[in-house]
């Protein structure tokens, strides 16, 4: 008998709510804990934790006596139980990576059993990354037997890597009413494999807290005396997995079922509720990253403020939060909670950015402005870059740091005023791999080199690509990759916006796919927005109802092989969601989805699928092998579809819906009730359409992804004296198969650093990362999908150890290191 508080932190209420029932729950656990002697309780979501200690240190100290006692046990290791399939892989580390060290400096302890006993999916690769938290088994709910044909109650997970862990199915839930546990204890008993002899079964007040009652208590007694259920035992999930361990020894262990997949699906529409948290989200986790990195580079001991702006991040990926399941008021707060971790990141990456760029070599030229572009990104990044100038009535050419005319272009000024001399450019910036490179922006019209290019209100052409669109739908009629010669719209039928009513609760409860017949949006223009030698751009314009859409294509010169559309929907629809659907015409396809650090296939069958940035269809075109990805910035809702009448296999991402706030099936609406909707008002994303040869591994995938969600920087300079050259990187992992995800500063030593990086194929590789930054190479195997965690003493690089993912211990992996 598990007895545990589950606590929603935020959901029918507000964050100040929970931090005050955590006090609450905490102290009644404690009471029953003077009350029973044999009363064990198990607690997760460090955060509650952390507000006790701040807000009573009576209690605080209680607990340490408890933990001490073996009687309050912790488990989960995160900061709190988040959302399971929309955080970034680097997410999921840190949860465990403040979770457990809190856990460990508080405590002495940290947690080895895994539990999400709320969420509403698992991506595949938790088990590898719990492994890496040092936890070796894994406790969940959902999704619940009549949702998904799971291989029993306790089975082995195995993540794409191999990383296994033990994995049990709570029973019935994870919760119960105050009362005798009978009911409870029955419905466990009927879902239950009996054939294990011991079980878990949970029981305590959950949701806003509350924990075990004495009533609970009690009956647990009387019912282990009567022998109703058995014999009942106070108990922990920790104690459970070692005494079945034990019991069932290495040759039962052997024999129990094996897992290979997600846990999906309970309520499909929590990936598209609320776009709003979900692109605050994005952009959050992508700021406190860049800035871990410039801190790094800069040698700046900023882990403080890097932790401040993370456990903003992390607790608003709460389960109620991210999946847009909180009431209303609950997202003024997290959009201020994302705000301050993006301001806080900001301010770490404009100081390291600044203190590099005094030490640039920056020749004074009379009549230019320096301009230094940084890329966050540990591999070599070619991108087109906006920059916003003034002093120029006559326009600007780009020039790089010898002179040399730099593509570019006149574009648009995000400034509308009477200075005749302020204006935007674009130009086309070669970055090192995390990296600067400078450049100029000379008075005047310069050469303008670039590829061709060429452009008109229905046609877009480069080197690569050929793309025409259809003047009554505003979409595609062709898209040719000039690689293959393969046009992979030829054949496809389908519409690209699909608006229709959603009678679905905010979860999507019980909904299985958002392929559901719709009405086209209606084009009312399409403009050549920009022609010139770098980039060509095609505005075109929708309506539906009282809402509106623009789309955006950008083509880029030469060889770009990619089409930019950035998307502004101001959506005014209630109780209605909109699909935008991309058709291709490919034979036998395979569809491939991004999650946290790997990828899964599934079937092609119209269900709606969590995944991070990309879903990718590969198959053929006239016997050839060809594909076509779609990248995204802000969406986590998905589907791909097989052909229907009218229709052929087509990418749909949902863009919007608009259910009312924390609505919960089956509670009825009220038709005369007033109701508040969510996504009104202007959305804002971009997506990348990125042909292939059919195979999505050679497309780069991710890391567009990653460029797209946490573009370059660029940022005037002056004129002075420095150490460094006019461009240098610091970190470059090749841009192949094994990508850096996270450069930092050890948590214990600031002169250490931390590199981080994950195979992306699902092949094994050789990975040779070369680190200037520590005058070393790095060279290392990856099997397939593996996570491998670095730490580099800056002060002797030669002595890198690989260590684990809280950065507490020493792994023994095998890898050379050499002076560079």
């Amino acid at each position: 008998m598990i007895g545990n508080a589950h606590l929603d932190p935020v959901w029918l209420w507000p964050w100040q709510e929970g931090y005050q029932e955590a006090r609450a729950t905490f102290w009644s656990a404690i009471h029953r804990m003077d009350e029973y002697p044999d009363f064990v309780f198990t607690c997760d979501q460090v955060v509650l934790l952390s507000w006790v200690e701040e807000s009573d240190p009576e209690l605080f100290a209680r607990i340490q006596e408890r933990v001490a006692e073996g009687r309050w046990v912790m488990t989960g290791g995160w900061w709190v139980e988040p959302d399971c399939n929309m955080p970034s892989g680097e997410s999921f580390v840190r949860q465990g990576l403040y979770g457990q060290r809190y856990l460990k400096e508080k405590f002495d302890v940290t947690a080895s059993v895994g539990m999400n006993v709320d969420p509403f999916g698992h991506n595949a690769m938790l088990p590898a990354i719990l492994r890496g938290q040092g936890m070796d088994s894994y406790c969940f709910l959902r999704p619940g037997p009549h949702e998904s044909e799971l291989p029993g109650t306790m089975f082995w997970w195995e993540a794409p890597d191999g990383s296994r862990v033990l994995a049990y199915r709570i029973p019935f839930e994870y919760c119960s009413p105050p009362g005798e546990v009978a009911g409870q204890t029955e419905k466990a008993l009927g879902q239950l494999d009996r054939s294990l002899g011991d079980l878990m079964i949970f029981y305590g007040v959950g949701n806003h807290g509350g924990g075990p009652t004495k009533a609970n208590i009690d009956s647990i007694h009387r019912y282990d005396r009567m022998g109703t259920f058995g014999e009942l035992t106070m108990s922990s999930p920790r104690r459970y997995f070692d005494e079945m361990t034990k019991r069932l020894g290495e040759q039962g262990l052997a024999e129990l079922p094996v897992w290979r997949d997600d846990l999906q699906h309970h309520a499909a529409g929590c990936y598209s509720a609320h776009s709003g948290i979900k692109a605050w989200q994005r952009r959050a986790q992508a700021a406190v990253l860049s800035a871990e990195r410039w801190a790094a580079v800069a040698g700046h001991d900023a882990r403080a403020d890097l932790e401040r702006a993370w456990k903003q991040v992390l607790f608003n990926q709460f389960h109620d939060v991210l999946p847009g399941s909180a009431i209303e008021p609950a997202y003024d707060d997290a959009r201020d909670q994302l705000g301050e971790a993006v301001a806080i990141s900001k301010r770490i990456i404009t100081r390291a950015h600044n203190v590099i760029a005094r030490e640039i070599s920056v020749p004074q030229e009379s009549g230019t402005q320096p301009v230094v572009v940084f890329n966050p990104h540990p591999w070599p990044v070619t991108t087109r870059v906006e920059m916003q100038y003034g002093l120029a009535p006559n326009g600007v050419h780009v020039v790089d740091a010898d002179g040399a005319d730099v593509p570019c272009q006149r574009t648009q000024s995000v400034a509308t005023t009477d200075d005749k001399g302020r204006g935007a450019t674009v130009f086309q910036a070669e970055l090192p791999a995390l990296g600067y490179r400078l450049y100029r922006l000379r008075q005047g019209p310069g050469q303008h080199p670039g590829g061709t290019l060429l452009a008109s209100e229905h046609h877009l052409e480069n080197d690569v690509l050929r793309l025409e669109l259809d003047p009554v739908t505003g979409w595609l009629s062709s898209l040719v990759d000039k690689r293959t010669g393969a046009d992979l719209l030829a054949g496809a039928a389908g519409p690209h916006t699909q608006v229709c009513e959603d009678p679905t609760d905010t979860w999507g409860h019980r909904v299985v796919s958002y392929d559901w017949p719709g009405e086209e949006m209606v084009t009312t223009d399409i403009v050549l927005r920009e022609h010139g030698p770098l980039r060509a751009r095609l505005r075109v314009e929708r309506e539906w109802g009282r809402s509106t859409m623009a789309e955006e294509f950008i083509l880029g010169a030469g060889g770009d092989d990619a089409v930019e559309v950035r998307v502004t929907l101001d959506w005014r629809e209630q109780a209605h969601l909109m699909k935008l659907r991309f058709p291709v015409g490919l034979q036998s396809p395979v569809a491939t989805y991004e999650i946290p650090f790997a990828h899964l296939t599934r079937p092609i069958d119209g269900a709606e699928e969590p995944a991070q940035s990309w879903v990718d269809l590969s198959g053929s075109v006239d016997g050839a092998r060809a594909g076509l990805a779609v990248v995204n910035n802000a969406k986590h809702g998905y589907d791909v579809s097989p052909p229907s009448p009218g229709r052929s296999h087509s990418i749909g991402i949902t863009a919007v819906r608009s259910p009312v706030y924390s609505w919960h099936d089956p509670r009825l609406l009220d038709p005369d009730g007033y109701y508040s909707f969510q996504d009104q008002g202007t959305h804002s994303f971009s997506y990348l359409l990125v042909p292939h040869a059919g195979d999505w591994r050679a497309a780069g995938l991710t890391r567009r992804a990653a460029l797209l969600g946490s573009p370059v920087r660029a940022m005037l300079e002056s004129f002075h004296d420095g150490p460094l050259p006019s461009a240098r990187g610091y970190l470059d992992d090749g841009g192949d198969q094994v990508m850096v995800t996270a450069v930092k500063l050890h948590e214990d030593a600031p002169r250490d650093l931390v590199v981080r990086a994950v195979e992306t194929t699902g092949r094994p590789a050789v990975a040779s990362l070369h680190i200037p930054m520590a005058g070393i190479r790095l060279v290392a195997d990856f099997g397939p999908s593996e996570i491998r965690t670095f730490r580099i003493p800056l002060d002797d690089p030669l002595s890198a150890v690989e260590t684990d993912l809280v950065e507490l211990g020493v792994r023994r992996g095998a890898f050379t290191v050499e002076p560079w």
